[in-house]
């Protein structure tokens, strides 16, 4: 078998999502983006069992998924998704003093994530989840309110 396609571009694919992240953020460079884009990740999967966030990492790029992955203390507590305002300071404390997370942070994450993902798999993991973890992946109206 040759190597899959998905192996020898992933970090073409990885750079195209943070130009994407950077460019919906209204960001300067993707170097101001990383704080937030591991901000975003982070936060959704604190909220999310080991078995929710390993199925949604499956659906990921490779190096997203590893970014998503990264330094996880899997015995922290699960934390419930807050209002949309709560879990942008959530992002925020990544790294605060170098994080640069606009206020449409997850929004930009999410429409950044939804052009560089198979849509189809990741709406089927999505689906799987509760409520409150697909809203904080809309894009648009649906994004107004993760409880």
């Amino acid at each position: 078998m040759p190597l899959p396609f998905e192996y020898q571009n992933a970090s073409l694919q990885f750079d195209q999502f943070m130009v994407d992240a950077r460019d919906f953020a209204g960001l300067p460079t993707t170097n101001m983006a990383w704080n937030m884009v591991v901000g975003v990740f982070h936060t959704f999967r604190r909220r999310l069992s080991v078995k929710q966030a390993l199925a949604f990492a499956d659906a990921l790029p490779l190096v997203l998924r590893a970014l998503f992955v990264e330094n996880w203390d899997i015995d922290q507590p699960i934390a419930e998704f807050g209002s949309r305002e709560e879990m942008l300071e959530d992002v925020r404390s990544v790294r605060r003093q170098h994080n640069f997370a606009t206020d449409n942070a997850i929004e930009a994450v999410a429409a950044a994530l939804r052009k560089n993902v198979d849509l189809v798999t990741f709406e089927r993991v999505l689906a799987t989840l509760p409520p409150s973890a697909q809203a904080y992946w809309a894009v648009g109206k649906k994004a107004s309110s993760v409880r």
